[in-house]
């Protein structure tokens, strides 16, 4: 992957969109927000879910098996990335390669696949880009997990609503109102092992005009730890001494009044590579991968006809940059990858009819520069690479939502797409729920999703190591779910899934039979899957939360399993108040994942992944939170899989850190 970013241009772009949003904002009328700090069980199971359908709907009626995760959750546990906070739901697993965390889905998650195949949205907004279609979920990840209200995660196809990457599922996040802050934020923590302080101003309020705003400025300084790495095939090893040092800097901001919203968002992040990813000179000091995303929108939402009818119109823009710098025999590279995008989405929801919720959508993206480069810059004789494309999507979509009777509903949707590099596609998505009892909800879901190949996979040809191949069509995904969910009491909620999807058309790293070059390539035999998962959500009075699931899951291709993908996967997650100690709470999160697959045809080792939180409330000191954390607890020595673009098969993981974390509020 190669990306870069202009200081100049980027400056003037936070400028201008920040006066946009805040000047569009100041001159329309007032809207309150709802805060989900301190909700039971009962009243999340009643908390209306966005990402599903693109509007309000409750869980028992949304068309998916979707999970809710809060703010004070994330706060409980002390998950520090996404990535950290969507592997304690059933189903996904993560894989760290010492440059990003990836996203595994139900059994599918290719070493280096960059979560292409999983759509991220703030607020409703993709954040995939343009160049790679990397939906990030690690420190690459734009926000700051502490500005997140809550997480959606609606898993299986999306395409119906969302079209291109909602294959394996829809990560919706929901930002945080200058309301909840109420005024300043102060939050400083450091962590062992890889010696690294992180720091946030948030400043927030909702003024008597009806004006909500907020703004948000975090940053990260990581030395990174000491590892010993071996470099396969070049007989090199050692210790990657002071070569996983890490640097990030973010920005959010929001405004919000009566109809209109504004957002934007902001990352930049360095990374060092003791690796020697893309198989670069090993040992070497300067060599890194750097990504920078802006995400910004301005959306209008409103009602008429008597709130019959629900109009949402956005327009947006992006741009995404990554560059890394690589050695290669004692020479210098840098690799490029830039993208600028921008769009508009109008949305039309009526409730006229009786019983029937109608949408219609229209969404266009217009990706007007997807740029990768090759810069050799100790050697001006070797030969440098620049490769230009530019790309438009646009498409319709219609679903209705009709409640049969007050037990049975049922929802049918299709998205038309046309993309200038595969033409048309169909995303028919359809749903029959059925309320048996009070107590009772049984779901059955089918869905096709599809993606097309990016920018890197269908352009990218250097005639050294790797050939285009424009003929690449997409993929696509066929998905039959069935689910129930069962309510025994109000306050404890029992999910049983199973599930089966066939993927076509796969895009995965093979051999040019003319050049001998690497060149990705369609695979004519499918990816099946099948699996179930069992999932209980308990709270009591005292304030005790219980969170577990259990997962069997099988993908294979050509009856063989596919690599980094474990059979089974075991998650726990309980919340505790400590009854002697008033405003101290203790979070435990135990995890377990199966055995995967490595690209040699070798197995890591399956293993247990316990982690503690204690975290105390301004009853303690007034404004003052504190929070201590202890990662993997018992110093598991674990490994994740490699990807093709390494010497490694695989990948130790970090061992025990510890992190002390304060936090002050005025």
């Amino acid at each position: 992957m190669p990306r870069q970013f202009s200081v100049t241009n980027t400056g003037f772009l936070v400028n201008g969109m920040l006066l946009l949003g805040f000047f569009v904002i100041a001159i329309s009328p007032a809207l309150a927000s709802k805060n989900l700090e301190q909700m039971s069980l009962e009243e999340l199971m009643n908390v209306t879910i966005v990402g599903a359908s693109k509007y309000e709907q409750k869980q028992q009626q949304v068309a998916a098996a979707v999970s809710v995760i809060t703010r004070q959750d994330i706060r409980n546990f002390g998950w520090r990335t996404l990535g950290e906070v969507l592997a304690s739901l059933p189903g996904i697993y993560t894989t760290y390669d010492y440059q990003y965390d990836f996203l595994g889905v139900r059994g599918f998650g290719l070493p280096g696949d960059f979560t292409t195949r999983v759509l991220v949205t703030i607020n409703g907004n993709r954040i995939n880009d343009a160049s790679y279609d990397q939906g990030p979920v690690g420190r690459d990840f734009p926000l700051d997990i502490d500005l997140i209200e809550r997480i959606e995660f609606v898993p299986g196809p999306g395409s119906a609503v969302y079209g291109q990457n909602a294959m394996l599922g829809v990560v919706n996040i929901i930002t945080r109102k200058g309301a909840d802050v109420k005024g300043a934020e102060l939050s400083a923590s450091f962590q062992t092992a890889e010696t690294m302080p992180q720091e946030r101003a948030t400043f927030g309020k909702k003024f008597d005009n009806g004006i909500d705003a907020i703004i948000s400025f975090s940053a990260l300084q990581a030395r990174g730890a000491d590892r010993f790495f071996d470099y396969g095939e070049t007989g090199i090893s050692g210790i990657a001494h002071r070569l996983d040092g890490e640097n990030i800097k973010q920005i959010f901001a929001s405004a919000s009044r009566g109809p209109l919203s504004f957002d934007f968002v902001y990352g930049d992040r360095k990374k060092e590579d003791p690796t020697a990813a893309y198989f670069s000179d090993p040992l070497i000091t300067g060599q890194f991968i750097r990504d920078k995303r802006l995400n910004t929108q301005i959306q209008y939402n409103d009602n008429f006809a008597n709130n019959t009818l629900n109009v949402l119109g956005r327009i947006f823009l992006g741009r995404y940059d990554w560059d890394g710098l690589f050695t290669y025999g004692g020479e210098r590279t840098l690799s490029t990858g830039p993208s600028d995008w921008h769009g508009a989405e109008l949305r039309l929801l009526s409730t006229a009819l009786t019983n029937h919720s109608l949408m219609l959508g229209v969404e266009y993206q217009y990706n007007t520069r997807i740029k990768q480069t090759y810069h050799n810059l100790d050697n001006s004789e070797d030969s440098n690479l620049l490769i230009k494309s530019s790309m438009v999507r646009t498409g319709v979509y219609v679903q209705d939502e009709w409640r049969i009777t007050d037990t049975l509903s049922a929802t049918a949707g299709l998205r038309y797409d046309f993309n200038s590099w595969i033409n048309s596609r169909l995303s028919p998505r359809g749903a029959l729920i059925w309320q048996a009892t009070p107590k009772s909800t049984f779901k059955a879901l089918y869905g096709r999703a599809h993606r097309a190949p990016n920018s890197f996979e269908r352009d990218y040809d250097d005639g050294l190591t790797q050939v285009a191949n424009p003929g690449l069509r997409a993929e696509m995904v066929d998905t039959l779910e069935l689910v129930t969910d069962y309510r025994p009491q109000p306050d404890m909620n029992l999910r049983a899934t199973a599930y089966a999807w066939d993927m076509h058309n796969l895009i995965t790293l093979g051999i040019d039979p003319l050049s001998a070059l690497t060149q990705y390539q369609q695979s004519s035999d499918k990816v099946l899957a099948r699996g179930m998962e069992l999932s209980l959500d308990k709270t009591w009075d005292s304030g005790v939360r219980l969170r577990s699931s259990y997962g069997i899951q099988n993908a294979e291709q050509q009856n063989a399993h596919l690599p980094n993908s474990p059979y089974h996967l075991g998650k726990l997650n309980v919340s505790i108040p400590i009854p002697l100690m008033k405003g101290l709470r203790v979070g435990y999160e135990l995890q377990y994942f199966g055995k995967r697959k490595t690209l040699d045809g070798t197995h890591t080792n399956g293993y247990f992944l316990s982690n503690l939180n204690f975290v105390t409330d301004v009853r303690w000191v007034k404004g003052l939170e504190a929070s201590l954390s202890i990662y993997n607890l018992f110093n598991e020595n674990y490994r994740h899989p490699a990807a093709d673009i390494n010497w490694q098969n695989s990948f130790i993981q970090p061992g025990r850190t510890v992190r002390l974390r304060l936090d002050y509020r005025f």
